[in-house]
């Protein structure tokens, strides 16, 4: 029997003789590929190089962005219940407080009315929907953290007309999201203050591991290229190209380890290059699993829309399907499949810090204990996604006549 991987990257000769390149130049650490990475991302979003920043990885990104944003103790972070732990740890690294936030009922996007509504009341030094502690009364908003989930993006819209009611910045979490657009035509990543996207292995276009920042002001730019190489105010590859006093440097503040080297930026570029393509064949395989589950009562399928980029597909199980059981019969069958996500607010370390409970955010939770991650790699063969879609249907249909 065939296994069918949940993710397999799609890497090729020209991604392998890449970092051949690299690895003969005699330069491996953060230099001219990564600066032709940004430069080349920044063209693919409309933005000018000097906003596009790489880093290590996304949380990194995300840790720099929150910083440059002057994100402290006392402040606070509107952020979604289902993410990825990421989204949320990077608050903590500076020892702020994160005010969780549900999906809207039928989506897995972040409820624009409860985000609000917290917004509003923690202003007013109340309690917020969902919140019981943390930074106590004196408590600051500061940051709105959208997350872009699976390829579809948020209400940016909406979310940056209340952070400019409340002054607030707003950092854009686009790891699902690249190359996708919100409803407005405009890309995601480029709406907020700052955005940032993910290169992990099994995202839309990758490097193994890395991201890429893109910043709404020159001085975001400036203090993220600091704060992302220990602070220092020259980069490595100009203290050991420049003739100029080369050796010389200073550090203007504590900052971080977060640069990518150059052998992932090569790869970075070529992936770049297909990521049209694998977007588009990501979109036929949705289109496949739509036409298959969309009239099925056993299932829900994902929501969708213009500009989407179709990352993730998050099929939903309705009643009387058990999602836990039909992974375990999907694994025997040979078909690897996901969760997106396990809810943050019920993990044990949120839970304990702001006294949380799993039904707090019902939608959130609702999500988690219905969905699955379908395979929706681009090189997966009409083959394997017919049996995917056939092994799914076959184990529905077995689960509901033993509850009959």
């Amino acid at each position: 029997m065939e296994t069918i991987p949940f993710a397999v990257p799609y890497i090729g000769a020209e991604e392998e003789e890449a970092v051949l390149r690299v690895l003969r130049s005699g330069w491996l650490t953060t230099g001219p590929e990564t600066q032709a990475f940004e430069q080349e991302f920044a063209a693919s979003l409309g933005v000018l190089p000097q906003q596009v920043l790489a880093v290590n990885s996304a949380t990194a990104g995300l840790h720099l962005a929150l910083e440059a944003c002057g994100v402290r103790k006392g402040d606070l972070v509107f952020v979604p219940s289902y993410t990825f732990a990421a989204s949320a740890e990077v608050v903590r690294y500076l020892q702020a407080d994160i005010v969780f936030v549900d999906c809207a009922p039928g989506s897995f996007l972040m409820d624009i009315d409860k985000l609000e509504e917290s917004i509003d009341r923690l202003s007013a030094g109340k309690r917020a929907y969902g919140w019981r502690g943390g930074a106590g009364p004196c408590a600051t908003p500061k940051v709105i953290l959208p997350v872009h989930y699976a390829g579809l993006c948020c209400d940016m819209q909406s979310i940056n007309a209340l952070a400019k009611r409340y002054r607030l910045r707003v950092v854009e979490d686009a790891a699902h999201a690249f190359p996708a657009y919100t409803v407005q035509g405009t890309p995601a990543g480029t709406q907020g203050d700052l955005g940032v996207f993910s290169f992990y292995a099994t995202k839309p276009i990758t490097t193994g591991e890395g991201g890429m920042i893109v910043c709404g002001t020159p001085a975001y730019a400036e203090r993220i290229a600091i704060m992302r190489s220990h602070g220092i105010d020259r980069t490595v590859w100009n203290r050991y190209t420049d003739t100029k006093a080369s050796w010389y440097y200073q550090v203007i503040d504590a900052g971080y380890k977060y640069n990518i080297p150059d052998i992932l930026s090569a790869l970075g570029r070529v992936q770049l290059s297909r990521a049209p393509a694998l977007a588009e064949r990501r979109k036929k395989i949705a289109a496949l699993y739509d036409a298959a589950f969309e009239t099925d009562e056993h299932f829900i399928i994902p929501p969708t829309a213009p500009g989407d980029a179709r990352h993730l597909y998050p099929l939903r199980l309705c009643e009387p399907l058990d999602r836990d059981s039909f992974i375990t019969d999907l694994k025997e069958r040979g078909i690897g499949v996901s969760v997106h996500f396990i809810p943050l607010h019920t993990m044990p370390y949120y839970k304990k810090l702001y006294s949380l409970e799993d039904d707090d955010f019902p939608e959130s939770y609702r999500n988690f204990r219905q969905e699955i991650s379908l395979p929706i790699w681009p090189a997966m063969t009409d083959a394997q996604i017919n049996r995917v879609i056939s092994c799914i249907q076959e184990l529905a249909a077995r689960h509901c006549s033993l509850h009959r």
